[in-house]
């Protein structure tokens, strides 16, 4: 039994119940978005090579052949994104970071 097959070899990503939503959330996507393509190609990246995940991995590369991709394909039109100056959470209503108010206002 080599280390592919080998249930006992496979090891748990500690961020697999974020990265499944993702990942179902772009599986729906009929025409992907410029965030939707930086998000596969960002978590096609984190599981390369990982030993274990392999339901994230096949419904990745099953999200790249739904959009007429392939891993070539996807890394041109992401980088043509960055360069057009594309920033993570552009357009959307999530903040990064903990909300926490750093500025100084003087009233201490």
């Amino acid at each position: 039994m080599n280390e592919e097959t080998d249930p006992s070899q496979q090891q748990n990503h500690p961020l697999y119940r974020i990265d499944r939503e993702h990942i179902d959330r772009l599986l729906s996507k009929d025409s992907p978005g410029e965030e939707d393509l930086v998000d596969l190609a960002r978590l096609l990246m984190r599981y390369e090579g990982f030993p274990g995940a392999e339901d994230l991995q096949e419904d990745m590369n099953k999200t790249l052949n739904l959009w007429g991709l392939n891993r070539d394909s996807l890394n041109e039109k992401v980088r043509g994104v960055w360069e057009r100056g594309y920033r993570p959470g552009q357009g959307s209503d999530d903040s990064v970071g903990s909300g926490f108010d750093t500025s100084d206002d003087g009233t201490n």
